[in-house]
């Protein structure tokens, strides 16, 4: 028979993770995002607990263990805030896995310490400002000239690319053709390399205290070593790291539409109207109700998707209805907590207005909700 519960390994680290979200995080994080403040102290914080090297080994300097507990992790600090979780999420499945997945000895050995470590964070950098789900689009070319590789072109919405502590971005670039189509590589840009232009920052509508930037190349300038896996290889190598990446972007949806079950369970408690508490009233009950059933099937989705990953079985189908699953979670729950606290939910002092702010990049980011279905009807065989 299945057995869901957690082993005393996996329980103690998503205890300590909820402990930190809950007495580091949650008491500051309001600030941060008011004033659209990355949260260096709390980055640092997560770094001295080992969470960016959760799961990556330990000769690398990381903590041994697996991308389910890296899942954990992630769930239990979106319960408090999506800005913190998202900048572990993409600084380890998007900054360092495609280094550890593909990365040559020597790359291994020259970035993951530091990425590990969380001294360092990394930028996955795919998406253009012309090609979102249409990844294969890319226009950024890279080509090879006296042993570098001669970048030009742009990426946007790229996260923890303009940070005091970003170290390198890993692009997707056209690099030649290969019978007739497109050959693209990824290749390795440090930070400060000249050429590299990393825009202002945007203004966002969530995630107010993670770093986003659009990044421009002008006859940027890499060692031809700083390629990543095989030349040509470089869409087929994210397009992987990115199957990975949503089954940690579903644990982080579960993470926000559970902490919108708990914010509205304190509230219904305490507040009061036409005489009773709130949680009295069946209306406000049965909404709760189903924001719990949303939370726990989702949670149910990611957990199957993380145990196909880690047995080596295909589960792209998987990963996708565990992202499409928790993101329509999050976003309908936390449509219901903002309606539960009526007024107060529309104020940024209360945590389910930055919530129902949070959720609708989960419905786009890392794949939009018509990719997963897309790529779930693929999986049935429907092309």
């Amino acid at each position: 028979m299945i057995d869901f519960r957690l082993d005393d390994e996996y329980e103690a680290l998503r205890k300590t993770v909820h402990d930190f979200a809950q007495n580091e995080v949650a008491p500051v994080i309001g600030g941060f995002y008011e004033r659209e403040e990355f949260p260096y102290g709390l980055v640092a914080k997560m770094a001295e607990m080992g969470l960016f090297g959760l799961p990556f080994p330990e000769e690398f300097g990381g903590m041994g263990g697996d991308y389910f507990a890296l899942c954990l992790a992630l769930e239990e600090l979106a319960r408090v805030d999506s800005s913190v979780a998202v900048t572990l999420e993409a600084g380890v499945s998007l900054g360092a896995m495609p280094i550890h997945r593909f990365g040559s000895a020597e790359q291994k050995r020259e970035w993951l310490p530091s990425l590990c470590s969380g001294e360092a964070l990394g930028a996955f950098g795919l998406t253009e400002p012309g090609g979102g789900s249409d990844a294969g689009a890319t226009r950024t070319t890279a080509r090879l000239e006296n042993g570098e590789w001669v970048i030009n072109g742009s990426k946007a919405f790229i996260t923890n690319s303009g940070t005091d502590i970003t170290r390198l971005v890993t692009i997707t670039a056209i690099t030649g053709q290969q019978d007739g189509r497109k050959e693209i590589s990824a290749i390795i840009v440090p930070s400060g390399t000249p050429g590299f232009t990393v825009a202002p920052k945007y203004s966002k509508v969530g995630w107010n205290a993670s770093d986003t930037h659009e990044l421009a190349f002008s006859d940027c300038r890499v060692p031809a070593e700083n390629l990543v896996g095989e030349r040509g290889r470089g869409y087929a190598q994210f397009l992987s790291i990115l199957d990975e990446g949503r089954v940690a972007i579903a644990a982080l949806g579960v993470g926000l539409a559970q902490g919108c079950v708990d914010e509205c369970l304190r509230y219904v408690g305490e507040r009061e109207a036409f005489g009773n508490k709130i949680g009295a009233y069946q209306a406000i009950q049965f909404k709760i109700a189903d924001m719990e059933l949303r939370a726990h099937t989702a949670r149910l989705a990611y957990y199957e998707a993380a145990a196909k990953m880690l047995r080596g079985e295909p589960f792209k189908k998987e990963a996708a209805i565990a992202k499409l699953a928790s993101s329509n979670a999050a976003m309908d729950n936390s449509r219901d907590a903002t309606q539960i606290f009526g007024g107060y939910g529309f104020m940024n002092e209360f945590p389910v207005g930055r919530f129902y702010r949070d959720a609708k990049i989960l419905e786009v980011g890392e794949g939009t909700s018509e990719v997963q279905r897309m790529l779930i009807a693929r999986e049935l065989g429907l092309r």
